[in-house]
């Protein structure tokens, strides 16, 4: 029954990562339910839900882009580059500063997208960041998301549709990212003792066949109601990391 749910969880959250991202806040509370302490289930989410990035990044390939000032190479080296950063990071200082952030990010990271979405004047393909100002908000994005990496996908879906990128792409862009910054924390936590295995590999496999579920459906969800389902569900997980707040 356990595993069951664990598996479930894994699925809802490989859909949610490569559609929005916040899958996270799905395996979490998931595997604190099911005894793990928090660091363990944190640890173990990371290592699971890298198998959905990878997954939804392949079956979406397609439809990753650039920006219009940044190629996807200069995307991926910056986010290699930070996700390195947030790793080193998270192995030198506490946890509970960017846990006390989480909300706001992903409050700020929402109203971002929600006006690039639905109040900017401007065509969705021109930027408004500068190819200096791309590549330092992937930077910092990129380090936030191997430190921690809660609501990394609404961070990146904001950078992206303000830099002009289309929703559709945006999301499948983000995709690959986030494999790419999470690949340095992965291959540090695969030696912790505090990886729950038996959990991780079932999550995982509930992940994988989420994040090709979402990949699917990135290509075929109208363009508006994607939009409105990324706004409506960074509301209602900023209202849940303030009244729960993780970490």
């Amino acid at each position: 029954m356990i595993y069951a749910l664990v598996f479930l969880a894994g699925l809802w959250a490989g859909i949610q990562n490569a559609l929005a991202g916040g899958g996270s806040f799905v395996t979490l509370p998931t595997l604190i339910f099911t005894g793990l302490t928090p660091l363990a289930a944190n640890i173990t989410s990371t290592v699971a839900l890298f198998s959905s990035q990878i997954s939804s990044g392949w079956a979406g390939r397609k439809l990753v882009t650039g920006t219009s000032t940044v190629s996807f190479k200069s995307l991926f080296i910056v986010s290699l580059a930070g996700g390195v950063v947030g790793a080193l990071l998270l192995l030198n200082t506490p946890s509970s500063i960017f846990s006390m952030l989480v909300p706001w990010l992903v409050l700020f990271a929402t109203s971002l997208f929600a006006w690039g979405s639905f109040f900017r004047k401007t065509t969705e393909q021109t930027s408004v960041l500068s190819a200096p100002a791309t590549l330092l908000m992937q930077f910092l994005i990129s380090i936030y998301g191997g430190y921690f990496g809660g609501g990394i996908g609404f961070l990146m879906l904001a950078a992206l549709t303000i830099a002009g990128v289309p929703t559709r792409n945006a999301g499948a862009t983000k995709n690959v990212l986030s494999g790419v910054m999470n690949a340095v924390a992965v291959l540090l936590f695969a030696f912790s003792p505090d990886v729950d295995w038996a959990s991780a590999g079932i999550m995982a496999v509930g992940a994988t066949l989420g994040g090709f579920a979402g990949a699917w459906a990135l290509h075929r969800v109208n363009e508006r109601l994607l939009r409105l389902g990324i706004v409506s569900l960074g509301l209602a997980l900023t209202v849940g990391l303030f009244l729960f707040p993780v970490g």
